[in-house]
């Protein structure tokens, strides 16, 4: 059985080698997500150590996808520090690993996120995502708006240089005369 599990600095200071190892499976499995191949763990370690500040300071909101002995999936709002843009977060790092693919945990951690953030006063969430991935029709099933794409944006983990694509939704109360 997997569970969703939202990670306080104490969890994710916890959680940082297993992380990793799934960080570097999603490299590996071709996601754009930041990173290039290889990815070493030393990297990807020291990426999810610097993250811990972040949650302790309310900046960072990461949720595990879990069984009781292995992290399967990831996701994480970024939540703004300038006082006119609080009503919004951005949506980063959805991870799902290649052995808890297609069983619904990447639309599962989305919909956690997603409830989240409304409960948390958001409203409007934002996210960036490579052009025709699967990761791009996960969110537009799930009801988010495409803004556009921006070509040459990021490159793949092998390095080519990719177009992304921009999305929005909207969750929770909207904003007054929005």
């Amino acid at each position: 059985m997997t569970t969703v599990s939202r990670l306080d600095a104490q969890r994710l200071r916890a959680s940082v080698g297993e992380l990793a190892e799934l960080l570097i499976d999603t490299v590996e499995g071709g996601a754009s997500i930041g990173f290039l191949t290889p990815l070493e763990r030393a990297t990807a370690v020291a990426w999810w150590e610097e993250r811990v500040d972040e949650v302790s300071a309310g900046r960072l909101a990461v949720w595990v996808a879990h069984t009781a002995d292995r992290i399967l999936g990831t996701v994480s709002l970024v939540f703004p520090d300038k006082p006119n843009s609080r009503h919004r977060a951005e949506l980063v790092k959805l991870m799902v690993h290649r052995d808890g693919r297609g069983q619904g945990l990447g639309r599962g951690l989305l919909t956690t996120a997603e409830h989240a953030a409304a409960t948390a006063g958001i409203t409007l969430l934002h996210l960036d995502t490579e052009t025709d991935s699967p990761a791009e029709s996960l969110y537009r099933s799930a009801g988010w708006t495409r803004v556009g794409a921006i070509p040459d944006y990021a490159a793949t983990p092998s390095g080519e240089l990719r177009p992304t694509t921009i999305f929005y939704k909207r969750v929770g109360a909207t904003v007054p005369g929005a």
